[in-house]
């Protein structure tokens, strides 16, 4: 099992692609390189706002082959691993790792609704599968079956799953998982959270696409945090919730590639059949990233 470490600001890294719907492996390592100099603390490429759902097996080994080759060490790799079937959840596991990937970040999909015991034997078969330490991810908003209290308190059993990623608006959710799992897991808030809260409550820092926009910003916000200058926090907090705030209200994916095209990283627009920002809707991102001192 890998000693790997994770904390901090771990950005979940859009997937850039040019008009003919290829990864565009440049901007996509351009954008891992400004981000380092910003001072994250590690990616998350195949998350949500990487588009996971709407990519291919070959887009997406260009994703993690790509993202793994720019950060070249310095930082970890989180590749998200997503399937309907076990099989093939395991297989990505496998090459993600096999590619240099430091960990992964396990994602349920489901047409069907599942069992308790189907969704634990589905993450306990990710984790069996490498050495990788894993994170568990989970969004109710989005997984038909997402992962219950009980699920997670067994899974943190397991010696590779170390942490978990919660995308709920429950901050209540993430102190019970605290509580139940007993310092087994540790907890990453996501953008839905008042990231400051949650690392206030213990947890480690947050996986989450808006700190693609304001790197600067967020990796300010975990020092402060660490620092325990919460007074300083809170009055950065309060500015970057604005963004959170009109995240929220538009296509997440689409939303970060609008943000980073308006600060001259073009990751092109977001794979069909989603849509692009209309102008209203990037006038109120301008606004938002101007208020934290990003535009």
């Amino acid at each position: 099992m890998s000693d790997l470490s994770l904390h901090g600001v771990i950005p979940y890294l859009p997937t850039p692609v040019t008009p003919e719907g290829e990864v565009d492996r440049a901007a996509l390592s351009r954008l891992v390189e400004h981000l380092i100099g910003q001072g994250v603390h590690g990616f998350a490429p195949l998350g949500s706002t990487g588009e996971f759902a709407y990519l291919d097996a070959a887009q997406k080994e260009t994703v993690v082959r790509t993202v793994v080759e720019a950060v070249d060490g310095r930082v970890p790799v989180i590749a998200g691993v997503a399937s309907t079937t076990t099989r093939d959840a395991v297989a990505q596991a496998q090459r993600w790792r096999a590619l240099g990937a430091d960990g992964i970040l396990a994602i349920l999909e489901a047409y069907f609704p599942l069992t308790d015991a189907g969704v634990e034997a589905y993450f306990t078969a990710i984790a069996d599968a490498t050495d990788a330490p894993v994170t568990l991810y989970t969004n109710p908003s989005f997984q038909r079956s997402d992962l219950s209290l009980p699920v997670i308190s067994r899974l943190s059993h397991h010696p590779n799953i170390r942490y978990i990623k919660d995308a709920s608006t429950n901050t209540g959710r993430l102190l019970s998982i605290l509580n139940r799992t007993e310092g087994r897991l540790g907890v990453f808030a996501a953008s839905a959270h008042i990231t400051t809260a949650v690392m206030l409550i213990g947890g480690l820092g947050w996986m989450a696409g808006p700190s693609c926009v304001a790197p600067r910003q967020s990796v300010e916000l975990y020092a402060l945090c660490k620092a325990g200058k919460w007074d300083a926090a809170m009055d950065l907090q309060r500015r970057l919730w604005s963004l959170n705030e009109s995240f929220a209200r538009f296509n997440l994916a689409a939303a970060i590639k609008a943000g980073l095209r308006l600060q001259g990283f073009d990751c092109g627009d977001p794979l069909p059949p989603q849509r692009s920002l209309d102008a209203a809707e990037i006038d109120q991102l301008k606004d938002a990233l101007s208020l934290i001192g990003a535009m």
